[in-house]
């Protein structure tokens, strides 16, 4: 038998053909495996490029937008207008909270809650501001406003219904801020107490005023006037308020006034 004849190897020694060849076909494997792992890296980016692409597409724009919660005071076209997606922006690239920031900023809509339904359907679900009270201005008309003093509407005359707000200071009367602005820092203790008012008589009371110390007072719809004192121990004074009501011998120029807590008085 012929002796198989050695290969030189790059070291300039001579190697067996056998194990030359297991060596070649070690590489030739590993280069293998190295092309298909490039193909699938490239098929890999091509996809994602294309599924990418697919997305940004109509196909998978919003092109459905549907309002649900109740919003009695505000159109479902002004609230697919106030959200920018009437233009139809693609699903993927929809920034969800800014869509809700632009519904919130309507005077009324005190929430919105943005949802994706694939392919094409975007969800707004919206809750309104309730209206409170209302106060004179601007000029004849009169503004609506909720239990957090922010301006919803206005009105041209008093609406039934409503209790009114006067916020005094040293310098004059405050007027409402414009529809979606909310009043100063000085009101707090009227809007305190318009919703906190509780059920025995808050059907009674025409109007809540903060004088410029801060003191708020009432006035229910016989004509009498509550003085309350500073928006503080208010459970407590309102059981006050409500005893002297059902008990004591009142009448329209009456003044009940229950700024010490359990120890009311009446004048007038």
């Amino acid at each position: 038998m012929t002796p198989a004849t050695r290969t030189p190897s790059p070291g300039g020694r001579s190697i067996d053909p056998r194990i030359w060849q297991r060596r070649l076909s070690i590489q030739r494997s590993r280069g293998r495996r190295r092309l298909r792992w490039i193909l699938a890296a490239v098929i890999g980016v091509a996809a994602v490029i294309g599924v990418v692409a697919l997305l940004h597409t109509p196909l998978f724009s919003a092109r459905v937008v549907t309002v649900t919660g109740s919003h009695p005071h505000t159109s479902e076209a002004a609230i697919v207008a106030a959200s920018g997606l009437s233009h139809r922006p693609a699903m993927i690239s929809l920034d969800t909270d800014a869509v809700a920031a632009r519904v919130e900023a309507l005077p009324f809509i005190a929430t919105a809650r943005v949802r994706r339904h694939w392919p094409d359907g975007v969800e707004i679900a919206v809750t309104e501001r309730v209206p409170a009270v209302q106060m004179a201005g601007p000029g004849t008309s009169w503004s609506v406003l909720d239990d957090q003093g922010r301006t919803l509407q206005v009105a041209p005359s008093p609406v039934p219904g409503l209790r009114a707000l006067v916020v005094k200071t040293p310098t004059g009367v405050v007027t409402p801020s414009p529809v979606g602005g909310s009043l100063p820092a000085g009101a707090s203790g009227g809007l305190l107490v318009s919703r906190t008012l509780p059920p025995a008589f808050v059907g009674q009371v025409d109007s809540v005023a903060v004088a410029p110390d801060g003191t708020v007072s009432l006035v229910v719809d016989s004509g009498i006037t509550v003085l309350l004192g500073t928006a503080t121990d208010l459970t407590a004074k309102y059981e006050d308020v409500a005893t002297l009501i059902a008990h004591a011998a009142l009448h329209a120029t009456s003044t009940i006034d229950v700024t010490v807590p359990q120890s009311p008085t009446v004048s007038g």
